[in-house]
């Protein structure tokens, strides 16, 4: 492109330069053509309903080395398949196959997978419309649904 333009009569070019020089940034382009709603299968929204397929243990990434705990959940919304991370102790055991949760995202960088968990981007906060964290503290029993 060469020098920037200067002087007065100059503002035409400066916006052209700007206009492709925008193009050029990443986030830019995702931002203005809504590719992260395209590609997520929450579609955009914070937190989805969906209901539990199988539940199954991660190995997590190197240099940690335990099980994650996790589940398939199919999405009410779309039909779209997500894994989901059941955070703290004994909460796979407060959900079963079949059981209605709430998946929200999980908080990693930029949208991605958190911690030494491989591909997770999602993690349990409600089943059968009860809290996790109350089931967990032992507050309320689990609902039969």
């Amino acid at each position: 492109m060469g020098r920037k333009a200067k002087g007065i009569n100059a503002a035409k070019s400066l916006i052209r330069r700007r206009h492709h020089g925008r193009w050029l940034n990443a986030a830019f382009v995702t931002r203005l053509l809504k590719l992260k709603a395209k590609a997520d299968p929450l579609e955009g929204s914070s937190q989805a309903k969906g209901i539990v397929l199988e539940k199954r243990q991660l190995e997590a990434k190197q240099p940690s080395s335990g099980m994650r705990k996790c589940c398939r959940v199919q999405l009410i919304k779309n039909g779209k398949q997500v894994t989901a991370f059941f955070p703290r102790d004994g909460a796979m055991k407060m959900v079963d196959e079949h059981d209605e949760v709430i998946i929200e995202c999980i908080g990693g960088n930029k949208g991605r997978s958190k911690g030494d968990i491989p591909g997770v981007r999602w993690q349990v906060i409600k089943v059968n419309d009860q809290s996790l964290e109350a089931l967990l503290n032992g507050r309320v029993e689990k609902a039969r649904k």
